[in-house]
């Protein structure tokens, strides 16, 4: 491998991708556990009365989210140089970096409006998400000289 593909290698991006991963077959989990899955995992009793009722709703939705989960794994290893390049690479990374980082900002006004806002589900999916978007922010600062390099 040349030295300027192991220039770019970088672990925070690798971790993110290894991150959005685990998150989309969690979300395909989601659908084989049925609707108990869908209330453990917060989709809300709506989602998982419809799950009961066999409508294909709750799965389109899932399935829709791990797509783009993958398809965020995706970038995040184009971008520690494990794949090849995709298009819009920073845009992309600051797109993905800027709604985990949101999401998991969620955090904060729950815990600032008490204890019925910050339930466990909220407290712990937005520190998780949050770690996400730290992850992807650091690896797309790291990688962001070969981001900007116009491919050959």
């Amino acid at each position: 491998m040349g030295r300027s593909v192991m220039q770019r290698r970088n672990g925070w991006l690798v971790a993110g991708g290894l991150l959005s991963t685990l998150a989309a077959f969690l979300h395909l989990g989601v659908i084989a556990g049925g609707p108990e899955w869908y209330r453990f995992f917060g989709a809300g009793e709506r989602m998982a009365r419809m799950a009961e009722q066999g409508s294909p709703t709750p799965t389109l939705i899932t399935i829709g989210i791990a797509l783009i989960l993958f398809v965020w794994a995706a970038y995040a290893f184009a971008g520690a140089g494990l794949i090849r390049r995709l298009p819009l690479m920073r845009t992309a990374l600051v797109t993905i970096t800027t709604i985990y980082l949101l999401r998991g900002m969620i955090l904060f006004p729950a815990l600032a409006a008490g204890p019925k806002r910050a339930d466990a589900f909220t407290v712990w999916s937005s520190m998780i998400v949050l770690v996400y978007g730290m992850t992807y922010a650091a690896g797309t600062w790291r990688s962001w000289s070969f981001l900007s390099q116009r491919p050959a």
